[in-house]
């Protein structure tokens, strides 16, 4: 019999890799790589702008993946950047229009994803799985923090 431990991480596993698929597929339409597309849609929520430490935050990377990105981003022309006050030391990171229409492209394939994933779900059990995982998440994150080791005594 398989463990709730087995069930959860195969499931959480399954879950990621598609989710890595549809990124690497829709991303490839525009010359990216699949980790392209959170920074992307984190960026069209946010028309203003952001910087670099906001979409390592946005996006839950660590900051050489989000200078690694940020700089195809702006080679491939989708991203420019703002200088602050004459400096270019956080500046602001801005969609051009071709980033835009990435962007807009990436998040309706998501939603359409999202739909079609959740499709045999009511709304009360969408809401519910949504809380667990949160509650999921936020938990192992404290214990990854606390450190495991702590956690045998």
């Amino acid at each position: 019999m398989i463990s709730r431990f087995e069930q959860f991480t195969l499931s959480v596993a399954s879950l990621y890799r598609c989710i890595q698929k549809i990124e690497r597929v829709e991303m490839a339409k525009f010359g990216l790589k699949g980790p392209h597309a959170q920074c992307l849609l984190a960026m069209h929520r946010r028309p203003e702008g952001v910087t670099s430490s906001e979409l390592c935050t946005l996006c839950d990377k660590d900051k050489a993946a989000i200078s690694r990105t940020v700089t195809e981003l702006e080679r491939e022309g989708m991203i420019t950047r703002l200088a602050k006050n004459g400096s270019m030391y956080r500046a602001a990171l801005k969609l051009t229009p071709r980033g835009q229409e990435a962007a807009r492209q990436v998040d309706e394939r998501a939603q359409f994803a999202v739909e079609k994933a959740g499709e045999c779900l009511t709304d009360q059990e969408r809401i519910i799985m949504y809380k667990a995982l949160a509650m999921i998440a936020s938990n192992l994150q404290t214990i990854c923090a606390e450190g495991l080791e702590e956690q045998e005594d």
